[in-house]
């Protein structure tokens, strides 16, 4: 398996040569650029799966550098590093397209994790179902456009965004394992506790919904995510 490229835009040199390494040993290819100069040069000149910038750097800071990157590619994923914590950079981050946001100093397990689930995320908006709609589910039919769900050809239940999004990627995945940081990075772009307790409060909702039908099923996989059953 090919190894995923990471373009580490970072100016600290110790700290970046560190992360570098760091992530090379975790089977990464990582490109380090010093500055945002470097970094836009080198985004141009090569294709990356996912780009880490460090927010605060001369001559081009990490945020103008994503606007840059944003104009030639909407999908790559971004992170962001930084040692700000105010609530105004958070939000100016996630403005200008990251997925995802860690305040120095961080845990580096943390930040294999968040890569991980990026990644996947990416690869699953990028498998040949990502633009089905459609779907049968027992004998429920579930349109996520729509946000339609039926039972059995009778009435509809209109679902909120984001239970119709849980039910998508939970139909997608249907009798395979749906991770849960998958879902929370891609519906809720962000894994934490809350936003993981606002997860089971929709699947709750989502097991109201579906238990009319007994071959039907959302199973917990502790640790792990969830499975959509299909028993029909």
């Amino acid at each position: 398996m090919t190894s995923k490229k990471i373009l580490l835009v970072e100016d600290d040199p110790n700290f970046g040569t560190v992360l570098k390494d760091y992530l090379i040993l975790n089977d990464y290819n990582v490109t380090h650029a010093k500055d945002g100069i470097e970094g836009l040069i080198m985004f141009k000149n090569a294709d990356y799966d996912l780009c880490i910038l460090d927010v605060m750097m001369p001559r081009k800071d990490g945020f103008s550098l994503a606007e840059d990157i944003r104009v030639t590619d909407k999908q790559v994923p971004i992170i962001f590093l930084t040692a700000k914590t105010m609530k105004e950079d958070v939000l100016r981050g996630y403005q200008v397209g990251a997925d995802d946001y860690l305040n120095k100093p961080f845990d580096s397990e943390v930040l294999l994790h968040k890569i991980k689930a990026i990644l996947q995320r990416k690869e699953a908006e990028n498998s040949t179902d990502n633009d089905q709609f459609e779907f049968e589910i027992g004998k429920f039919s579930f349109n996520s456009k729509l946000r339609h769900l039926s039972f059995n050809g009778g009435e509809t239940q209109k679902l909120s965004p984001k239970e119709s999004k849980l039910l998508r990627m939970l139909a997608v995945h249907k009798n395979d394992l749906m991770p849960r940081e998958l879902a929370l990075t891609k519906i809720w772009r962000d894994d934490n506790y809350f936003t993981s307790r606002s997860m089971d409060v929709y699947i709750a909702k989502l097991r109201k919904y579906l238990k009319v039908d007994e071959t039907v099923e959302v199973l917990n996989i502790h640790g792990e995510g969830f499975r959509l059953i299909d028993q029909s």
